[in-house]
């Protein structure tokens, strides 16, 4: 699924989605990590799929464990046992977690139920929780996929990027904003003093 939409935008000349995170992390000279359950290193893997991907990835992890989780990442113990591994709670414990021991600026987790097993009524085969750190704030997303295993993963992976490609780029649109209102304030401010003179 995955694949095939990559070598499709590959074919037409475009970049792919991680060209693209990519790309707009190393514009603004930030770094990126991962913390990866479900997906067990695919998101930090996809990331390697571009050239030049280690001036904005220095490290992941995979925290399939909750010992993992805890040790590595420092999710709470309180949060697992309270809400479980697969959690909104535990996505942004990881995605912040990640970022502060890796010493980066945006950070990506996942943490679901790939399946085909493991799932229960209250959380099914499918649903992952996607956590997206960037800057001090850290977002959650819930997801319910419905394909195989594979699939659900690969399905994560995307909605991640795209998520983080998301925060990106609002960024970039709010400095864009702002320069452009410093320059009005600048010109109505020149303006007043011309008048007045």
């Amino acid at each position: 699924m995955y694949l095939e939409w990559f070598f499709k935008e590959k074919a037409a000349g475009e970049k792919s989605l991680e060209e693209v995170v990519v790309d707009l992390l190393a514009e603004r000279k930030l770094h990126v990590t991962t913390a990866e359950s479900c997906t067990g290193g695919l998101i930090a893997g996809t990331l390697v799929n571009v050239a030049g991907a280690s001036d904005v990835l220095n490290e992941g992890y995979v925290t399939y464990s909750n010992e993992a989780k805890e040790r590595l990442i420092h999710v709470s113990h309180a949060t697992l046992e309270t809400y479980g591994a697969v959690s909104e709670q535990t996505a942004h414990e990881m995605a912040e977690g990640a970022a502060k021991a890796a010493n980066a600026n945006a950070a990506l987790s996942a943490t679901g139920i790939a399946g085909p097993g493991g799932g229960t009524e209250e959380k099914p085969v499918g649903l992952v929780y996607i956590g997206c750190y960037l800057n001090g704030k850290t977002t959650v997303k819930e997801c319910r996929w419905n394909g195989s295993r594979m699939e659900n993963r690969l399905d994560t992976v995307n909605a991640a990027l795209e998520m983080l490609k998301e925060r990106l780029m609002e960024e970039v649109e709010a400095v864009t904003v702002s320069k452009r209102i410093q320059k009005l304030l600048f010109l109505y401010i020149n303006l007043s003093s011309v008048i007045f003179i």
